[in-house]
């Protein structure tokens, strides 16, 4: 069965006090991320018809995504066995995040992507000093880096298997400080759900595995429900029957939470936290995009999804009233390329 591999705990501190207590490598390589905002959406909530609503901004990390939350582990524990190159098959998000990682270590890093990656994603990557290799299909990624781990050549971040499982456990385990932190800002006001855009699910399990360790040592008493935000229906159709080992084929605009792919560390979240799965549909997240961005958060497509997925989960009566919200905004909109129709008003 292809499952993910995850990092044990004999036991967790008694208090918060330090969050990197709590992780596998509290000393580790960092470029100032985590700690990110938690902001209230005081009209967005009335509107939308929930208690409360709060957008925990993933977008103000280091280079514009919670994916910086597995780089530092990442490499980490690449210098820690010695390693010399890290890897990543990567879109856009991870595989900038990765390579400014490595450079701020002075570890090699290859990408491997697909010929139409986003330019502004590329030249980021770039920039770090990172190699870019292009396959001709978004499959044929994990076999090359498949070959090049099985070599001994790159360390990887992200999945290569097939069937396919989370990212570096090391790494998909720094995504639990979410869970720390929404907690920790929230303070006595406690969320009952967090949305959260999904692909392979790494995200995901964080955070309902920090809830977990938080109830494991006795700092909460219930868990937030865990909801999953996808593109075309994978996770649903799994949670609805279907194995998830399958091949879940669509299209869609959100790239960064695009994919055929299920993983079990999904299934295992949204049962640990009683969550679920919801799909959403592009037009509906354009608008939430703008709506977002109108009130002063620009986040990627994917990322605003978040806003789309919670208003279905009320329409279909998942959520009610009396929900207290945490939406979790993975990404900055500022790496999206989009060419524009019209051009700049002049000044006459």
């Amino acid at each position: 069965m292809p499952a993910s591999l995850a990092v044990e705990y004999r036991e967790f501190p008694k208090s918060l006090e330090r969050v990197a207590d709590w992780q596998v490598y509290p000393d580790h390589p960092t470029l100032g991320e985590g700690n990110t905002p938690l902001v209230p959406l005081e009209g967005l909530a009335k509107e939308i018809g929930v208690r409360a609503l709060s957008l925990k901004n993933e977008g103000a990390n280091p280079t514009g995504s919670h994916k910086d939350r597995m780089s530092r582990f990442v490499v980490q524990r690449a210098l820690e066995i010695g390693a010399s190159t890290v890897a990543a098959a990567s879109s856009g998000n991870a595989g900038v995040s990765l390579a400014a990682y490595a450079a701020h270590v002075g570890l090699g890093c290859v990408i491997v992507t697909t010929p139409d990656m986003n330019p502004n994603w590329r030249r980021a990557i770039e920039m770090h000093g990172a190699t870019l290799l292009a396959t001709e299909t978004p499959e044929r990624r994990w076999q090359v880096l498949a070959d090049s781990v099985r070599a001994g050549d790159w360390y990887p971040a992200t999945n290569f298997a097939v069937p396919a499982v989370g990212s570096n456990p090391f790494g998909v385990d720094g995504y639990r400080s979410l869970a720390f932190e929404i907690f920790l800002q929230l303070g006595s006001d406690a969320c009952t759900d967090i949305v959260v855009p999904t692909s392979r699910a790494d995200l995901l399990w964080g955070i309902a595995r920090g809830y977990c360790d938080l109830q494991a040592a006795g700092l909460i008493e219930e868990r937030p429900r865990v909801h999953a935000v996808e593109p075309f229906g994978r996770i649903s159709e799994v949670l609805a029957g279907k194995d998830y080992r399958g091949n879940f084929a669509g299209s869609s605009a959100l790239t960064s939470i695009g994919g055929s792919t299920v993983t079990y560390q999904a299934l295992d979240a949204i049962a640990a936290c009683k969550g679920s799965a919801v799909v959403v549909d592009d037009t509906m997240a354009r608008e939430d995009q703008k709506r977002l961005a109108r009130g002063g958060f620009y986040l990627e497509l994917s990322s605003a999804a978040a806003l789309t997925g919670l208003r279905q989960l009320i329409s279909q009566g998942s959520l009610g009233p009396d929900a207290a919200v945490v939406l979790v905004g993975t990404s900055s909109g500022c790496s999206e390329y989009q060419a524009f129709s019209h051009p700049i008003a002049p000044i006459l």
